[in-house]
């Protein structure tokens, strides 16, 4: 018989105790600032039937990126590669009954084949932050300073990311107005532009000229380096200057300058991959040369609940994976030193371990987080596992110590040493706490 693996699934984690305090960390800030901004959490189920994905999804992601299988009865189901789908059925399904503005959050986790490498893996989980019922550019700018406010609470400044903006309204103009293109060769550049941070300029522009018709291909190269070589609003061609997809990012741009988020830029090669976008798209880079990527993002997509069959809602939101975030921390060296929640270990000295559970209980009665060595082991050993296991304090229960009700207080990083009633053990532990 074949040993068993010890390693998880290809492209997944476990999550060691040490992990999941990262992770909770991070989650920790996510909720801290989607609730300060009014959000609510919501949940659901990891299974969706594979139809919501593949009319809203797009057929690239389920062909090609979804974990799917037939259940035992029959249903073509998937494992969720995403929540938008999710969050759009669930208001759809209540639609008439919710309160708009409506302000949701989720952090989810979420499933997508695809080859796992730096930053991506085919498992991780995302907070996801919706606004439904908003059809100004208020909803934009609101997701985006929620975006700048949990970016801000990581530890990070200005100048270590870049909020990336555009529009496909204004990149469905460009396709057809800019390029002349129609509508299954703008599906095609609009997919080619979405990888133009991630491959070569030459592949792509070789990749490019393969969409035109061989009668406007010239022109069409020559109107696409226009695209690619616009840095700013100002750049783009005369003629789309003036319209109104323009004029809204303009608007955007200016407030987002009043509440003081001053590292936005336009990119017009960002399209955000997912067919469901209707306008504004925005996207937060790392701009450190060791991670230089995008790290989320999100926009407009005020068509999907309508395709439930009920009334239109306009919605925008974004999503942050923790994947990403934990290599920005880690870059630009911002994951803090994390403390397990145990306040004190107790060590048993002598057999009094059913004395020393006595006063454990009594401990976790005020609200001290207690372990007690169950090992049996020698003191020093006892020590050592206090240590590894990084508890600040170790508590040394014998029967001197009960008899005199003087119990040894040892803090682990200072070795510092004191006798104290177990009234004392409980305030000096509270007020020394690590927070």
């Amino acid at each position: 018989m074949n040993k068993l693996p010890v390693q998880p699934y290809k492209g997944a984690r476990d999550f060691y105790p040490e992990d999941k305090l990262l992770q909770n960390y991070i989650f920790s800030v996510w909720r801290g600032v989607a609730e300060r901004y009014g959000y609510e959490e919501y949940d659901a189920p990891i299974l969706e039937l594979t139809d919501l994905y593949r009319a809203k999804s797009g057929e690239e992601i389920v062909n090609e990126q979804t974990y799917s299988f037939t259940d035992r009865g029959g249903r073509d189901v998937s494992l969720r590669p995403e929540m938008t789908p999710t969050v759009s059925r669930m208001v759809a399904a209540r639609r008439q009954e919710l309160s708009y503005p409506l302000r949701w959050y989720s952090i989810p986790n979420v499933w997508r084949y695809e080859r796992p490498q730096r930053g991506r893996l085919r498992e991780h989980w995302q907070l996801n932050v919706d606004v439904f019922g908003v059809k100004t550019i208020d909803a934009e700018l609101e997701l985006i300073q929620i975006a700048k406010d949990i970016m801000h609470e990581f530890g990070a400044s200005d100048d270590m990311y870049q909020i990336q903006i555009s529009s496909r309204k204004l990149v469905n103009l460009l396709m057809a107005q800019h390029l002349k293109l129609d509508v299954m060769q703008s599906h095609l550049m609009i997919k080619l532009l979405d990888k133009a941070d991630k491959i070569p300029r030459e592949t792509l522009l070789q990749e490019a000229s393969q969409i035109f018709d061989d009668v406007e291909r010239n022109r069409g190269m020559k109107n696409l380096e226009d695209i690619l070589n616009a840095k700013t609003l100002a750049d783009l061609p005369p003629s789309i200057v003036g319209s109104d997809s323009v004029k809204e990012i303009q608007i955007l741009f200016t407030l987002l300058k009043e509440h003081k988020i001053n590292n936005a830029v336009f990119n017009a090669t960002l399209m955000r991959g997912f067919d469901y976008y209707t306008d504004i798209v925005f996207e937060v880079r790392d701009k450190h040369p060791d991670n230089n990527r995008s790290m989320f993002g999100g926009g407009r997509y005020d068509g999907l609940v309508g395709l439930f069959g009920v009334e239109p809602l306009p919605v925008a939101g974004f999503g942050m994976g923790d994947v990403t975030i934990a290599d920005f921390l880690a870059t630009h060296q911002l994951t803090p030193k994390l403390q397990p929640a145990t306040d004190v270990y107790v060590v048993i000295v002598g057999d009094v371990l059913k004395e020393a559970q006595k006063i454990a209980r009594e401990l976790r009665e005020e609200g001290v987080n207690v372990a007690v060595d169950l090992s049996g082991s020698k003191t020093d050993k006892q020590l050592k596992s206090a240590v590894k296991k990084n508890i600040p304090f170790a508590l040394f229960i014998g029967s001197d110590e009960l008899a005199n009700e003087q119990f040894t207080l040892k803090e682990l990083a200072s070795q510092k040493e004191q006798k104290l009633s177990l009234e004392r053990v409980i305030s000096y532990i509270k007020d020394n706490r690590r927070e």
